[in-house]
C-alpha cells in the first residue's frame, strides 16, 4: 500500500511564492517611459511549430531610452515575431525593417498610463488565482486526508485555518505590489 500523501504547509507557501515571483517579473516588464529588454519578457512567438520565448529567436536590445529593438536571427520569422509582440498587447507598434523590429516606446499621456494600469490589474488578478488554486490543492488534500483517516479533524481545522491564513497573507501582499506600481505609472 502507498505512503498517504503528505500535507506541506512549505510547500503551499513555496508555490504560492512563485505566483508572486512572476507578478513581480511582469511588473518589472511594465516599463512605464523608458525602453527596456524585460517589457518583452513575457512574449512568446509561434516558430518552428512550437511556442518560444522572444529571446530563443531574436536579440532584443534598447539602443536608446525611447527605442527596444529585435534582431530576429532567422528573417523567415521577422512575421510571426512581429505578431507575438501584437499580439503581447504591450501598446508597442512594431515596424519591421528587413530582420530588425523597431518598437518605439510612446510617451505616457493619461490614455496610455491607463492602458498600463489596466495590464498591471490583469497580472495581479492572475496572480491572485494562481494564489487560490494552490489553496485550493492545499484544502482539497487535507479533506482526502481527513477522510481517508491520516489526519483528525481538530488537525484537519488547523491546517485548513493555516492555508487560509496563508493565502490571505500573498493576496494582500498581491495588492500592495500593484498598488506601488500603481502609484509608480501613475508618476513618471
Amino acid at each position: 500500500m502507498a505512503a498517504p500523501p503528505k500535507f506541506e504547509l512549505n510547500d503551499l507557501e513555496r508555490r504560492m511564492r512563485g505566483a508572486m515571483e512572476t507578478l513581480k517579473k511582469e511588473f518589472g516588464g511594465l516599463r512605464t517611459g523608458r525602453a527596456s529588454t524585460h517589457l518583452l519578457d513575457a512574449v512568446v512567438v509561434n516558430v518552428y511549430g512550437a511556442r518560444m520565448p522572444i529571446n530563443q529567436v531574436a536579440t532584443v536590445s534598447t539602443p536608446d531610452a525611447r527605442t527596444i529593438s529585435v534582431q530576429v536571427w532567422d528573417r523567415g520569422q521577422v512575421s510571426a515575431v512581429e505578431k507575438a509582440i501584437r499580439e503581447a498587447n504591450l501598446g508597442l507598434n512594431p515596424v519591421v525593417e528587413g530582420a530588425l523590429i523597431r518598437l518605439p516606446i510612446p510617451a505616457l499621456n493619461a490614455e496610455r498610463r491607463q492602458e498600463l494600469v489596466k495590464v498591471a490589474h490583469k497580472y495581479a488578478e492572475h496572480a491572485r488565482v494562481a494564489v487560490r488554486n494552490v489553496r485550493r490543492e492545499g484544502m482539497d488534500l487535507l479533506k482526502r486526508l481527513e477522510k481517508d483517516s491520516h489526519m483528525s479533524e481538530d488537525d484537519h481545522r488547523k491546517n485548513s485555518a493555516k492555508v487560509q491564513e496563508l493565502t490571505d497573507k500573498l493576496v494582500k501582499e498581491i495588492d500592495q505590489t500593484l498598488a506601488a506600481k500603481e502609484v509608480e505609472i501613475k508618476q513618471v
